[in-house]
């Protein structure tokens, strides 16, 4: 299998955007070194476009972004790609909605997911962009697709675009990948807030209704037409 020219020119966009996405995961201090990585999936086609694996985030280009199938296969590209590359096909594969997968390593939300705590809803930025608490997914061993597997469990069903996975880090999702990044940044940004929340007593639960009608116009209102 390979790339085809009636796909070329969606799978070079795509190149073009992962690879500026990566710059806000070091813009945001979601990542360090190497860790962590951004895909995102060929509108129409069974492919994705990922991360090099162990590449420096300064030398992400998009010539260097690597497109697999949606088991993981190398398509194009001459690196091997992400360790994630299997976990975030099999998102890709069941969740059909998905256009957009990050992974990071954020610190704050990564010690949540060390807990193996979710992080609740005591906040109205939890409740516009997450519906709900952040929550924790099953531990699973990286380099196949148990984390993909263990993600699908966690989040089918639910309002929340992250998952803290057990003893990881963050995985976010959106319906693409500017869209998982955004969750990815505010996954960060809350699970800072709540820990201090926490330093100072016991933070306050948002009333279901509340959060119900929050997550409704954030989603649906908020922002320009």
């Amino acid at each position: 299998m390979s790339v085809t020219a009636d796909v070329a020119a969606s799978v070079w966009r795509l190149r073009l955007e992962v690879a500026r996405l990566h710059g806000h995961l070091t813009r945001y201090q979601l990542v360090v070194w190497t860790a962590g990585n951004v895909s995102a999936r060929v509108p129409g086609h069974d492919l994705l476009v990922i991360k090099p694996s162990g590449v420096d985030y300064d030398e992400l280009t998009p010539e260097n972004m690597v497109v697999c199938d949606l088991h993981g296969r190398v398509i194009e590209g001459e690196h091997a790609p992400s360790s994630d590359t299997e976990a975030q096909a099999y998102v890709y594969r069941h969740m059909p909605q998905v256009g957009g997968v990050v992974h990071t390593h954020s610190t704050y939300a990564t010690a949540w997911a060390a807990r193996g705590e979710p992080i609740p809803c005591v906040l109205t930025m939890v409740a516009d962009e997450f519906g709900g608490e952040i929550p924790v997914g099953p531990f699973a061993v990286i380099g196949d697709d148990s984390v993909g597997k263990g993600i699908v469990e966690t989040l089918t069903g639910h309002r929340s675009r992250a998952v803290l996975m057990q003893n990881h880090g963050v995985f976010a999702i959106g319906e693409d990948a500017r869209t998982a990044v955004k969750a990815a940044v505010m996954c960060e940004d809350v699970a800072r807030t709540v820990h201090i929340a926490r330093q100072l007593g016991a933070p306050v639960d948002i009333d279901s209704s509340a959060v119900d009608a929050l997550f409704e116009r954030y989603q649906n209102v908020y922002g320009q037409p």
